[in-house]
């Protein structure tokens, strides 16, 4: 049983018990109970406490009551407190106090303002005033000055402002609907945080000398401008100055003016004991942080018609004037206000506006990207893009669509036929929805939040608060969100496949030139040649035509995402028009999602993979399975090739099947490395296992040839491969050569020149197997490193390899066997093979002086003779300053200097023996850094320029558009096109320097 006292609280008539208790609403009731029988309570009815029980916590809201009511016994106001909860002011109380603990402080701190639950709420325009003359401010003086300065000055702002809070919260939490009441509340807390910054301003005028010289404006921007400001957020603002006479110069506006902006933002960011507002944050002003704090509107004129970036434009869309001197603000507003609806037609916008969003989903933590209200998909920051991106498309050539905020937009979009009234509905009620549950997840502490909690008791108190049933308030709010990315693709992309002839009630129709502006504005280059690959694709009463009506929205959303949206569709187009009348592709697109968004990705990003699905059509059914874009290993690859030569002795259809293999094999090591399944050095090591298969074969077919065409010793020799240059570093490109050399043995009955001239016959097939253009098996090998290059034999006995790399091999010879690895033929042969190269690549004397010096020369002519003359050497990623050759070099000097005595140096692996010189500290370990950094990005850039051009290159393009191609590639969309090329021209840089001091010793 509990407390006589509190049964007296709670229920007139008698006992009352802890299921009684619980059965209200209460949690903690033992608690509760003991808190309700507090003398500081005796005035509270029995009505108060069921009404407690309502409240989004009630025992919370019983904790705050009993220390309100504790404060108000003793600060003397002990009637006024009775006289609130004996009143209906007493369930408004309870109810604010069950949602915000924060607000339950304020109270405590100053009961004497209890009264406020009594009143009506304010009107917006009295807030102002308000704020001003706590301050000892005139609100009707031009320029107002606070006479209260000081901690008591930022005192007494803070608490006018929370008792505005108060009242703005009261009607938040108890109006019959939460979503409904939403926009009010935000002008509400935009109108607060406006008239906070001229109370502000007035205490920074009582600061700085001289402020009459200067009137400033204080520009809201964000939500703040668009009077959507939530009850924590940081206030953006732009500041605006101008001389109050002809007498002061420009110098002392901007000194004068940038004093007082900053003594405004301390005013407002200050905690003291009454606590803080919030950050002012002038961050979107011209240059950023980088830039002056306080322009004239000349200056900012000047900014914005030469230098702004179209980002800047889309933020100044929701410039409002909200402080200090109103007519210089509506200047301002006035001046960038045509700037603003002409930046879709500015160079950069699709690129800015990628990177916006960007630079938002990175800011989300992994493990708040399905809470985050705001930033997560489908949640707010959705909404707000989908609205504003449909305002700067049609709002260029119609005015009717200008409003700053999100729902005020909506509805304009909405009459002006750019939005089905139906689905405008939808997203209306969601954002609503979302922005009210915002709200009560910051009026609780008065902290700054936007994403959804995860204990039990929060989520609890959220959703009562919300007027929802918390057992499905996760399930309710995710089927909110869901249908919100629905949305956004039915609103924005499906009139793009809409005709007026197949149009239904309600349906949006878009005018030719309409729905090119909204490809164009997210990213589509030829927007007309879109438009035509879109109704070529879904025109019809085809079951194909329909399914591709219901993918394309998604579709085409992803391709806008890509790097190449026109490449990335016309390849869809194409592969469409080759697989649509399969039985699995379009299903596999339409039920899986993964393949779906990798299929755009792969499309819009590389020319090669995209050529290649076409000719393997089957690859595309790998991408919805990680395991099936996994490269296969060379030793089953080389089974299955070997399978098929065992049923067959038809040379033209063994090479069919190579042709095939490799073609399906390289699809597949591309396609995972454009969808990041593998990382880059997975790449290499793929495409060298995939050549040494492809190679083991061909040796096969070219035996077969030889005996099939009469040379009866050809079948009787073995070939012992020997990998060089990247193929025997294990770091081959999609398009590197095979550099090879071969060795010959045999039957003891055939004499050397037997056996090499066998040999020759073998490789002579080998490589018109390989390296015709007819054969389309596009695998070049490359003999020309052997001895005596091109002029020298192409096979050699073991014998003679081995006399003439250690009696007669140049310097660069004996250098290139530091790469020099045997793949294909008998294990004891390539052991033997293995014994001659480190005896003559890793020399027992090391690097001698003399055989330094060569090695300079050798670097320096290189540089000299090979670079192409038209090409940019900082732009060449082979033979540039810094890049691969450079790194490559030093390893080998200081392979060929210590490895005879440092057996783990003998790799012929550049990373993996950077790592050994590092570790054995024969290498500075940031130097060794520098130098994997820069290899490792050449390497990259080589590939992602093959993958994108679909041919080989060295160097890097001067097109802004490739570069950006470059970086989604090898980065995703981490990184710009100019980051990406400062970051590799600095790596180079610091490479180049290493380079010099380990060759040239500079």
């Amino acid at each position: 049983m509990l407390p006589t006292s509190a049964i007296q609280a709670i229920q007139e008539n008698g006992p009352f018990n802890h299921a009684e208790l619980a059965r209200l609403g209460f949690v903690h009731t033992e608690r509760s109970a003991r808190f309700l029988a507090d003398e500081d309570l005796a005035a509270v009815p029995p009505s108060l406490v069921r009404t407690i029980g309502t409240t989004a916590d009630p025992d919370e809201a019983t904790i705050a009551l009993l220390r309100v009511g504790e404060a108000a016994n003793r600060g003397e106001q002990r009637a006024l407190f009775e006289r609130v909860v004996g009143s209906e002011a007493g369930e408004r109380l309870v109810q604010l106090l069950g949602v915000s603990a924060a607000l339950g402080d304020f109270l405590t701190r100053h009961p004497e303002r209890l009264a406020l639950v009594e009143e009506e709420v304010l009107p917006m325009d009295s807030y102002r005033a308000r704020l001003l003359k706590a301050i000892g401010a005139d609100p009707d003086a031009d320029m107002p000055v606070s006479s209260c300065t000081g901690q008591d000055g930022r005192d007494r702002i803070r608490i006018e402002y929370h008792d505005i809070l108060c009242r703005i919260a009261l009607a938040d939490i108890t109006a019959p609907d939460a979503a409904d009441a939403q926009p009010d509340v935000s002008r509400r807390l935009s109108a607060l945080a406006g008239a906070s910054l001229d109370a502000a301003l007035a205490q920074a005028r009582a600061q700085v000398t001289d402020h009459d010289k200067v009137r400033l404006a204080v520009i809201a921007m964000g939500k703040t401008g668009a009077q959507e400001l939530n009850y924590i957020s940081d206030v953006d603002v732009i500041y605006a100055a101008d001389a109050a006479d002809d007498e002061v110069s420009a110098d002392d506006v901007t000194a004068i003016g940038g004093a007082l902006a900053r003594e405004l933002a301390r005013v407002c960011a200050d905690r003291t004991k009454e606590g803080a507002l919030w950050q002012v944050d002038a961050n979107l002003r011209p240059e950023g942080k980088d830039g002056e704090l306080v322009r004239t509107i000349d200056s900012f004129a000047a900014y914005y018609t030469r230098w702004a970036s179209s980002w800047e434009f889309q933020a100044l869309l929701k410039a409002r004037p909200a402080a200090g001197d109103a007519a210089l603000g509506q200047r301002f507003v006035e001046l960038v206000e045509p700037m603003v609806w002409q930046a879709s037609t500015r160079d950069g916008f699709v690129e800015d506006t990628r990177a916006m969003r960007r630079r938002v989903v990175e800011l989300i933590p992994k493990s708040e990207v399905n809470r985050n209200l705001k930033l997560g998909p489908g949640g707010l920051r959705d909404v707000e893009f989908t609205v504003q991106l449909l305002q700067m498309v049609h709002g260029r050539t119609d005015d009717s669509i200008h409003a700053p905020d999100t729902l005020s937009a909506l509805a304009q979009l909405t009459d002006g036929g750019y939005v089905a009234r139906d689905q405008a509905a939808e997203l209306d009620r969601a954002y609503r929805l979302m922005r009210a549950l915002e709200h009560r997840i910051q009026l609780h502490r008065l902290r700054r939040s936007q994403v959804v909690p995860t204990s039990p008791a929060d989520v609890r108190r959220l959703s009562r608060a919300m007027d929802m049933n918390p057992q499905v308030f996760e399930k309710n709010l995710d089927a909110i969100r869901r249908r919100v990315k629905q949305l956004h693709e039915e609103i924005y992309y499906r009139p793009l496949l809409l005709t007026a002839a197949s149009l239904s009630d309600g349906q949006v129709a878009l005018t030719p030139a309409s729905a090119q502006a909204r490809l164009a504005a997210i990213g589509y280059r030829d927007a007309k040649r879109a438009g035509q690959h879109i109704e070529a694709l879904t025109k019809g009463l085809s079951r194909r035509a329909a399914i591709q009506r219901q993918l394309l929205p998604s579709l085409l959303e992803w391709l806008a995402d890509g790097i190449d949206p026109d490449l990335g569709l016309l390849a869809f187009r194409r592969l469409s028009d080759e697989l649509g009348s399969t039985h699995w592709f379009l299903g596999m697109l339409r039920d899986s999602g993964v393949a779906a968004k990798r299929l755009t990705r792969v499309l819009a990003s590389s020319k090669y993979v995209g050529n290649q699905l076409e000719s393997v059509p089957g690859a595309a059914r790998w991408l919805g399975r990680d395991a099936d874009l996994e490269p296969r290993s060379g030793e089953s690859i080389v089974a299955e090739l070997d399978a098929t030569m065992k049923r067959t002795d038809d040379a033209a259809e063994l090479i069919d099947v190579l042709r095939h293999v490799r073609s399906r094999e390289i699809t597949r090591i591309a396609l995972a490395h454009v969808t990041r399944v593998i990382d880059p050095s997975r790449v290499a090591e793929a495409l060298t296992d995939l050549a040494a298969a492809v190679l083991q074969a061909a040796l096969h077919i070219a035996r077969l040839q030889a005996k099939q065409e009469g040379a009866t010793d050809a079948p009787r020799v073995i070939l012992t491969v020997i990998a060089m240059g990247s193929f025997g570093a294990g770091e081959m490109g999609y398009s590197s050569d095979a550099d090879v050399q071969f060795v010959v043995e045999g039957p003891d009955d055939l004499t050397d020149s037997d056996l090499v001239a066998a040999g020759t016959t073998v490789v002579t097939h080998l490589q018109k197997i390989l390296n015709a253009p007819s054969s389309g098996i596009d695998m070049k090998v490359n003999a020309d490193l052997r001895p005596e290059g091109r002029s020298g034999a192409l096979v050699r006995t073991l014998a003679s390899f081995s006399d003439y790399y250690r009696q007669h091999a140049e310097r660069w010879e004996k250098q290139a066997l530091l790469r020099a690895a045997p793949l294909v033929g008998p294990e004891e042969t390539k052991a033997q093979v293995v014994q001659v190269l480190d005896e003559v690549r890793y020399p027992s004397e090391g690097l001698t002086p003399s055989a330094a010096r060569e090695l300079a020369r050798m670097k320096a002519r290189i540089e000299s003779e090979r670079l192409p003359r038209a090409a940019r050497a900082t732009h060449h990623l082979k033979l540039g300053p810094g890049a691969m050759t450079d790194v490559e070099w030093v390893v080998q000097k200081l392979q060929t200097e210590y490895a005879h005595e440092n057996e783990q140096l003998r790799t012929t692996s550049t990373l993996t023996a950077l790592e050994v010189l590092a570790a054995d500290g024969t290498l500075p370990r940031t130097d060794a850094d520098t130098l994997s950094q820069a290899w490792r990005m050449a390497w990259q850039l080589r590939r992602a320029l093959f993958l994108w051009k679909g041919r080989e290159t060295d160097v890097l393009p001067g097109d802004a558009h490739e570069l950006a191609a470059l970086a989604g590639l090898i980065t995703g969309s981490e990184e710009s096109a100019r980051e990406m090329m400062d970051r590799y021209l600095k790596l180079t840089r610091r490479a180049r320097s290493v380079t010099e001091r380990e060759l040239f010793g500079e």
